[in-house]
């Protein structure tokens, strides 16, 4: 029987400049028109890191987190008002095991890390959305939160682990979206492709010893661990993912995988 749940994702989602690079906002939009139409979005941000577990707004409307400085005033007037999705957060909720407590932030909006991709990949903002926050960054016990968060797929829910496969911002000289990329984030894109690739999961949990270009590739790992929730919440973390996206942007790696 095929399997009819929907897929993963782990993207790298940008800055609010992304909807302003042309070959980015194709590829998103081409990725998007492949999926099955969701019936909602979960989204793990790197830029939500809250613990204990918490569940952001359900509520249609509430302001976006623009949580970035020194861009362009017209990105702090970007909008994305995505119907809220109470039925799916109180879902979420109860896949949450009795010693895992859940938080509840009703006033906590999409940072960019949701709303930036999601501008691109569903630009009607018909589909309801929830964000979750990263409650740790140990990929075990993320791996362990995207298992609980599996049997949502069944239902038509697109889980998102939105990031950046480098992230070594502290170390770029050239921010233009066509720098070319640093030793260290070449090679550990090349690592983390090939590790992709063999399903080597205990590799990539040991990235930060393990992987070439570190600690520049990722001097903070916050933007590599919501990796481990789309890893769990795949039907095999050990698969050979599609990679739907490579490629680099301001000489940082913006590879981005869906799993089945």
């Amino acid at each position: 029987m095929p399997n009819t749940a929907m897929p993963a994702l782990y993207l790298s989602h940008g800055a609010p400049p992304l909807v302003d690079d042309t070959l980015w906002v194709a590829e998103l939009a081409a990725w998007s028109k492949d999926l099955p139409r969701p019936t909602a979005v979960l989204m793990v941000s790197a830029h939500w890191e809250s613990a204990p577990f918490t569940i952001g707004s359900v509520t249609t409307g509430t302001p976006l987190v623009y949580d970035f400085g020194g861009f362009d005033p017209k990105y702090y007037q970007a909008q994305y008002a995505a119907p809220g999705a109470p039925d799916l957060a109180r879902q979420v909720a109860a896949l949450m095991p009795d010693d895992e407590p859940v938080y509840h932030q009703p006033d906590r909006g999409l940072d960019h890390g949701a709303y930036v991709p999601l501008t691109v990949m569903y630009p009607d903002a018909d589909i309801p959305v929830l964000q979750i926050s990263l409650p740790t960054l140990d990929p075990q016990r993320l791996l362990h939160l995207g298992e609980r968060l599996r049997p949502l797929r069944e239902q038509g829910v697109l889980i998102v682990g939105s990031g950046f496969t480098t992230h070594g911002l502290p170390f770029l000289r050239d921010w233009s979206p066509n720098a070319v990329a640093p030793g260290w984030s070449k090679e550990f894109d090349i690592w983390a492709a090939e590790r992709f690739a063999a399903g080597d999961v205990d590799s990539l949990i040991d990235f930060r010893a393990k992987a070439p270009g570190m600690p520049y590739a990722h001097p903070t790992i916050e933007h590599f661990a919501p990796l481990f929730v789309t890893l769990g919440a795949s039907s095999d973390p050990e698969q050979t993912p599609e990679q739907v996206v490579d490629g680099f942007w301001m000489g940082l790696s913006k590879r981005s995988l869906q799993l089945v």
